[in-house]
């Protein structure tokens, strides 16, 4: 059942992402002939210049790479990138009117609008393990079989779309087209690591016991206790470590301030945390304890 849950999830948020892709795309591209990246560039410049479908178009495109894929590729992958490539050209013709309707009146602020709902539709599939076929089939397969990364893919056909922009429109939009690239693809590397974001803090306190324990207890967050040792006293300092998410640290913070305002407490980035408590679910286990000085039951893991 969880399964099937997770599978039919998977596909609703494919789904949800081409038609952002593609209600952002007509709503601000089109109006001011501004391309997009990977191979619906090139279904977009064609529609530019020949009146062409672009839906139609990037079914026609992809139907070699969807051979490519079926070969080299895993079954799921196939399955979704067909699905996702065909929800999203069929989108793409089906919001076509938006293009006439020319929303904003400023080309600056059609690229900052359209690169913010493209980036973000692209980042809802991306999350899911989706794709929208043209050079994602492309990167995956190289780096299947080359180990040269998607992006380095992604980047050598954006390349070819900027010249071919830059010829028959001229630098200008070309400029706002590259423009709209770097906000879709920052809205896409926020979404994706925003909503993910974490925080590994390290606490150093003589009321460190008490801290952990208020830490588990209100926060929800297991601790890992280590000892530190101070460069200028040359004594032994115990150390309280927790990863936490973004939302917790306010809450971790007035802890460590209830019980020691003099605490010292370092806050980094962790943006990629793995294991229990968070891509893991949180079970009791049995672990060695080592001999620190400490009691057993103050002794917590991540």
């Amino acid at each position: 059942m969880q399964h099937i849950r997770n599978y039919f999830y998977r596909y609703l948020m494919i789904t949800l992402g081409c038609l952002i892709m593609a209600a952002g795309f007509n709503a601000f591209f089109l109006p001011y002939n501004l391309l997009s990246g990977g191979l619906s560039g090139y279904c977009v410049l064609l529609y530019y210049l020949f009146g062409l479908p672009v839906g139609i178009v990037n079914i026609v495109i992809n139907i070699p790479l969807f051979l490519a894929a079926y070969k080299l590729m895993s079954r799921d992958y196939f399955i979704s990138t067909i699905y996702g490539t065909l929800i999203f050209s069929l989108c793409f013709d089906l919001f076509n009117y938006l293009g006439q309707m020319k929303i904003v009146t400023d080309t600056l602020l059609a690229c900052l609008a359209g690169g913010v709902i493209c980036g973000l539709g692209d980042a809802i599939i991306y999350r899911v393990g989706g794709s929208t076929g043209g050079t994602d089939i492309i990167g995956a397969v190289i780096q299947k079989h080359y180990s040269i990364s998607i992006g380095t893919t992604t980047f050598a056909c954006n390349v070819i779309v900027m010249a071919a922009s830059c010829y028959f429109f001229g630098v200008e939009l070309t400029l706002y087209t590259l423009l709209a690239f770097f906000v879709s693809y920052k809205t896409i590397s926020a979404f994706l690591d925003g909503f993910n974001y974490k925080k590994s803090i390290i606490i150093i306190s003589q009321q460190y016991e008490a801290i952990a324990e208020d830490i588990i207890s209100t926060v929800g967050r297991g601790i890992t206790y280590f000892q530190a040792k101070g460069g200028y006293t040359h004594e032994d300092v115990p150390a309280v470590f927790v990863v936490a998410n973004l939302t917790q640290v306010a809450k971790i913070r007035s802890v460590v301030e209830k019980w020691d305002k003099h605490a010292f407490m370092i806050i980094q980035d962790a943006s990629d945390v793995m294991g229990r408590g968070f891509t893991q679910k949180d079970k009791p286990i049995e672990r060695p304890i080592l001999n620190t000085g400490w009691k057993e039951a103050d002794v917590k893991r991540q």
